[in-house]
Protein backbone atom coordinates (compact mmCIF):
# COMPACT_ATOMS: atom_id res chain seq x y z
CA UNK A 1 0.00 0.00 0.00
CA UNK A 2 1.01 3.56 -0.61
CA UNK A 3 0.84 6.49 1.80
CA UNK A 4 -2.34 7.70 0.06
CA UNK A 5 -4.00 4.34 0.79
CA UNK A 6 -3.11 4.59 4.48
CA UNK A 7 -4.55 8.11 4.62
CA UNK A 8 -7.71 7.05 2.76
CA UNK A 9 -8.30 4.23 5.23
CA UNK A 10 -8.29 6.43 8.34
CA UNK A 11 -9.12 9.97 7.21
CA UNK A 12 -12.87 10.05 7.89
CA UNK A 13 -12.44 8.47 11.32
CA UNK A 14 -9.75 10.95 12.38
CA UNK A 15 -10.81 14.30 10.94
CA UNK A 16 -12.59 16.57 13.38
CA UNK A 17 -12.02 14.27 16.33
CA UNK A 18 -9.39 16.26 18.21
CA UNK A 19 -5.63 16.37 17.89
CA UNK A 20 -4.27 14.26 20.81
CA UNK A 21 -4.00 10.66 19.57
CA UNK A 22 -2.62 7.36 20.82
CA UNK A 23 -1.33 4.91 18.21
CA UNK A 24 -0.86 1.28 19.23
CA UNK A 25 1.78 -0.88 17.57
CA UNK A 26 3.24 1.94 15.49
CA UNK A 27 6.17 -0.07 14.14
CA UNK A 28 8.11 1.78 11.43
CA UNK A 29 5.32 4.33 11.22
CA UNK A 30 3.31 3.77 8.05
CA UNK A 31 0.08 4.70 9.80
CA UNK A 32 1.82 7.22 12.05
CA UNK A 33 2.71 9.13 8.89
CA UNK A 34 -0.90 8.87 7.70
CA UNK A 35 -2.18 10.07 11.08
CA UNK A 36 0.29 12.97 11.08
CA UNK A 37 -0.83 13.86 7.56
CA UNK A 38 -4.52 13.89 8.50
CA UNK A 39 -4.00 15.79 11.78
CA UNK A 40 -1.64 18.34 10.27
CA UNK A 41 0.62 20.60 12.29
CA UNK A 42 -1.80 20.60 15.25
CA UNK A 43 -1.40 16.86 15.68
CA UNK A 44 -0.07 15.45 18.94
CA UNK A 45 0.55 11.71 18.62
CA UNK A 46 1.86 9.25 21.19
CA UNK A 47 3.08 6.27 19.15
CA UNK A 48 3.81 3.09 21.10
CA UNK A 49 5.52 -0.12 20.08
CA UNK A 50 7.60 -2.69 21.91
CA UNK A 51 10.31 -2.51 19.22
CA UNK A 52 12.58 0.45 20.05
CA UNK A 53 14.46 0.10 16.75
CA UNK A 54 11.25 0.41 14.76
CA UNK A 55 10.37 3.55 16.69
CA UNK A 56 13.79 5.00 15.92
CA UNK A 57 13.13 4.43 12.21
CA UNK A 58 9.70 6.02 12.63
CA UNK A 59 11.24 9.15 14.18
CA UNK A 60 13.69 9.48 11.29
CA UNK A 61 10.91 9.14 8.73
CA UNK A 62 8.72 11.74 10.44
CA UNK A 63 11.41 14.41 10.49
CA UNK A 64 11.79 14.30 6.76
CA UNK A 65 8.10 14.24 5.81
CA UNK A 66 6.20 15.87 8.66
CA UNK A 67 8.63 18.04 10.59
CA UNK A 68 5.84 20.15 12.14
CA UNK A 69 4.05 17.14 13.63
CA UNK A 70 4.52 16.44 17.31
CA UNK A 71 5.05 12.70 17.77
CA UNK A 72 6.28 11.20 21.02
CA UNK A 73 7.37 7.58 20.82
CA UNK A 74 7.19 5.20 23.76
CA UNK A 75 8.70 1.74 23.89
CA UNK A 76 6.14 -0.44 25.64
CA UNK A 77 3.93 -3.44 25.09
CA UNK A 78 0.42 -2.06 24.66
CA UNK A 79 -1.07 -5.45 25.59
CA UNK A 80 0.13 -4.87 29.18
CA UNK A 81 0.45 -1.11 29.54
CA UNK A 82 -0.83 2.09 27.96
CA UNK A 83 0.32 5.65 28.51
CA UNK A 84 -1.65 7.45 31.20
CA UNK A 85 -4.27 10.06 30.45
CA UNK A 86 -7.10 10.48 28.03
CA UNK A 87 -6.74 10.75 24.27
CA UNK A 88 -9.01 12.38 21.71
CA UNK A 89 -8.65 9.23 19.63
CA UNK A 90 -6.91 5.87 19.46
CA UNK A 91 -5.57 4.22 16.30
CA UNK A 92 -4.77 0.52 16.15
CA UNK A 93 -3.59 -0.18 12.61
CA UNK A 94 -2.51 -3.73 11.85
CA UNK A 95 -1.64 -4.27 15.49
CA UNK A 96 -4.54 -6.06 17.21
CA UNK A 97 -4.18 -9.12 14.99
CA UNK A 98 -1.18 -10.06 17.16
CA UNK A 99 -3.30 -10.22 20.33
CA UNK A 100 -4.88 -13.55 21.26
CA UNK A 101 -6.92 -12.26 24.23
CA UNK A 102 -8.41 -8.99 23.01
CA UNK A 103 -10.87 -8.13 25.77
CA UNK A 104 -8.37 -6.80 28.36
CA UNK A 105 -6.66 -4.73 25.66
CA UNK A 106 -9.97 -3.37 24.39
CA UNK A 107 -10.99 -2.45 27.95
CA UNK A 108 -7.73 -0.52 28.40
CA UNK A 109 -8.25 1.27 25.08
CA UNK A 110 -11.79 2.15 26.08
CA UNK A 111 -10.52 3.65 29.32
CA UNK A 112 -8.09 5.91 27.42
CA UNK A 113 -10.70 7.49 25.15
CA UNK A 114 -11.97 10.96 25.97
CA UNK A 115 -15.73 11.57 25.81
CA UNK A 116 -16.88 10.76 22.28
CA UNK A 117 -13.37 10.00 21.07
CA UNK A 118 -13.04 7.61 18.14
CA UNK A 119 -11.28 4.29 18.18
CA UNK A 120 -10.08 3.63 14.63
CA UNK A 121 -9.20 0.03 13.81
CA UNK A 122 -7.37 -1.01 10.64
CA UNK A 123 -7.41 -4.74 10.16
CA UNK A 124 -7.43 -7.60 7.68
CA UNK A 125 -11.00 -8.64 6.86
CA UNK A 126 -10.52 -12.30 7.65
CA UNK A 127 -11.04 -14.65 10.54
CA UNK A 128 -8.45 -17.28 9.64
CA UNK A 129 -4.88 -16.22 10.33
CA UNK A 130 -1.42 -17.41 9.45
CA UNK A 131 2.01 -17.18 11.13
CA UNK A 132 2.37 -13.50 10.13
CA UNK A 133 -1.16 -12.41 11.06
CA UNK A 134 -2.21 -14.90 13.73
CA UNK A 135 -5.52 -13.34 14.86
CA UNK A 136 -7.12 -11.22 12.11
CA UNK A 137 -10.47 -9.62 12.92
CA UNK A 138 -13.07 -9.55 10.17
CA UNK A 139 -15.36 -6.53 10.14
CA UNK A 140 -18.30 -8.80 11.00
CA UNK A 141 -16.45 -10.24 14.00
CA UNK A 142 -15.25 -6.76 15.00
CA UNK A 143 -18.88 -5.72 15.50
CA UNK A 144 -19.39 -8.51 18.03
CA UNK A 145 -16.07 -7.91 19.81
CA UNK A 146 -16.59 -4.15 19.97
CA UNK A 147 -20.05 -4.51 21.50
CA UNK A 148 -18.74 -6.99 24.06
CA UNK A 149 -15.99 -4.55 25.05
CA UNK A 150 -18.35 -1.61 25.57
CA UNK A 151 -18.03 0.11 22.21
CA UNK A 152 -20.85 1.24 19.94
CA UNK A 153 -21.41 -0.62 16.69
CA UNK A 154 -18.45 0.04 14.40
CA UNK A 155 -18.91 2.00 11.20
CA UNK A 156 -16.93 0.90 8.15
CA UNK A 157 -14.76 3.76 6.90
CA UNK A 158 -12.93 2.35 3.93
CA UNK A 159 -11.69 -0.91 2.45
CA UNK A 160 -8.79 -1.67 0.12
CA UNK A 161 -7.91 -4.93 -1.60
CA UNK A 162 -4.91 -6.83 -0.32
CA UNK A 163 -3.01 -9.74 -1.81
CA UNK A 164 -2.57 -10.84 1.78
CA UNK A 165 -5.82 -12.17 3.31
CA UNK A 166 -8.15 -10.53 0.78
CA UNK A 167 -8.75 -6.99 1.99
CA UNK A 168 -7.94 -4.46 4.68
CA UNK A 169 -10.62 -2.29 6.21
CA UNK A 170 -10.79 0.63 8.61
CA UNK A 171 -13.65 1.05 11.04
CA UNK A 172 -14.46 3.59 13.72
CA UNK A 173 -16.33 3.20 16.99
CA UNK A 174 -16.75 5.07 20.27
CA UNK A 175 -17.47 4.06 23.84
CA UNK A 176 -21.09 2.94 23.97
CA UNK A 177 -21.62 4.41 27.45
CA UNK A 178 -20.65 7.85 26.13
CA UNK A 179 -22.93 7.99 23.14
CA UNK A 180 -25.14 11.06 23.11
Amino acid sequence: MKHEDHVALIRSGVQGAGTHWLELGAGDGEFTLALADVLGSDGDIVAVDRDARALTRLEARLGGRFPASHVATRTLDYTHELPVGLFDGVLAANSLHFVGDLMPVLAAIRDRLAHGGPFVLVEYDADQGNPYVPYPISFERWGVLAAGAGFAGPRLLHRVPSRFLGSIYAAVTTRSDLEA
